[in-house]
């Protein structure tokens, strides 16, 4: 039979995991008499775990919400994934919590037993975002959580955005998720005054309270939060527009090759050897550009400013290699080579 301690523990495991259960079930889950279960259950009481009697034939339990934090017990693989979450969370740009998590962190590390935190120390994980030349924006943890309250009791929000004053109107919106993209927190919501779906930055945010009346959730374009936010940043500098410059070529490559290279492009297949790419970017050389590092041949589809940039492009590659200087002449292979300690 376990030990107390350890009883105790899976006993709050398994309450976790359901919302009710009979007591016989938990005493031949954990093959101990449904006395014993009874008396189990006072102890976590005591510890202050709000654990409720629910009537039927054979009784049972229920793990409430209370008004404290009671002692919290996880075993070893809870621990360790905990305190991976928190690593992650500390070491995210703009979240305005790292402060708070760095403190969390320890405080789990501190009521480890030695042959777990000797574990947790060897674990070092830091979240590398993709290179990009955004600043992190902070934003405050208490606007993340009310936000975040919103979207979970189904709340309508009301809130300043940007430059907005507080002499306007405020912005009412049907709040579905928060999302963290790019060194940013947004929020995706229906927009009730204009009757669309909207991308907010949480940092341009100042909510009004109290909040609006409950909401019956949309179902988001795409089915999910995931393929919404894709589509809606895809070929785009912000959640708030366009980049300025957006084309489209036939390139002559299978189009899972390209999908594998393309982060925010739209690739269509045509055939097992062709496909249509749409990229964006800050201005038309650079989009030629961009197409050109597929190293393949290609079709333009559109518009005439493209086809005006490849040429453009042209010109000046030319130009450069009819007359290349001694120092740009390379001995070595056509092709770049990683050294042998990158990751490839």
């Amino acid at each position: 039979m376990q030990k107390t301690s350890a009883r105790l523990l899976a006993l709050l495991s398994l309450l976790q995991t359901r919302r009710d259960w009979p007591g016989t079930a938990l005493a031949d889950r954990l093959d101990v008499s449904l006395r014993t279960v009874r008396r189990d259950v006072d102890r976590l009481r005591e510890l202050g775990y709000p654990i409720a009697a629910v009537k039927g034939p054979d009784g049972g339990y229920r793990l409430g919400a209370g008004t404290e934090l009671p002692p919290l017990l996880f075993d070893d693989e809870q621990a360790v994934a905990l305190t991976i979450a928190l690593q992650i969370a500390a070491t995210t740009a703009g979240s305005g919590l790292a402060e708070p998590t760095a403190r969390a962190l320890n405080t789990v590390r501190q009521v480890m037993p030695s042959r777990l935190r000797h574990r947790i120390d060897a674990l070092r994980i830091t979240a590398v975002e993709r290179p990009t030349t955004q600043p992190a924006v902070p934003v405050d943890g208490d606007v993340l959580l009310a936000i975040s309250a919103a979207v979970h009791a189904h709340e309508i929000l009301r809130f300043d955005y940007g430059t907005e004053t507080m002499d306007r109107p405020p912005r009412r919106v049907e709040p579905h998720h928060v999302i963290f993209r790019d060194t940013r927190w947004y929020l995706v919501a229906w927009d009730l005054d204009r009757q669309d779906w909207r991308t907010f930055r949480a940092d341009r945010i100042r909510l009004r309270t109290p909040n609006g009346p409950r909401f019956s959730p949309r179902e988001l374009p795409g089915g999910d939060v995931a393929t919404y936010v894709t589509s809606t940043f895809r070929g785009s500098s912000d959640a708030s527009g366009n980049w300025p410059c957006q084309g489209s070529v036939i390139l002559h490559l299978p189009a899972a090759t390209v999908a594998l290279h393309t982060r925010d492009g739209v690739v269509e297949e045509i055939s097992p050897d062709r496909c249509k790419l749409t990229l964006g970017s800050w201005s038309w050389p650079s989009l030629a550009a961009a197409v050109a590092r597929y190293d393949a041949d290609f079709e333009v589809v559109g518009p005439a400013e493209l086809t005006q940039a490849f040429a453009q492009l042209a010109h000046r590659f030319s130009r450069s290699a009819a007359e290349p200087t001694p120092s740009a002449v390379s001995t070595s292979a056509d092709f770049c080579r990683p050294s042998s300690d990158q990751p490839r």
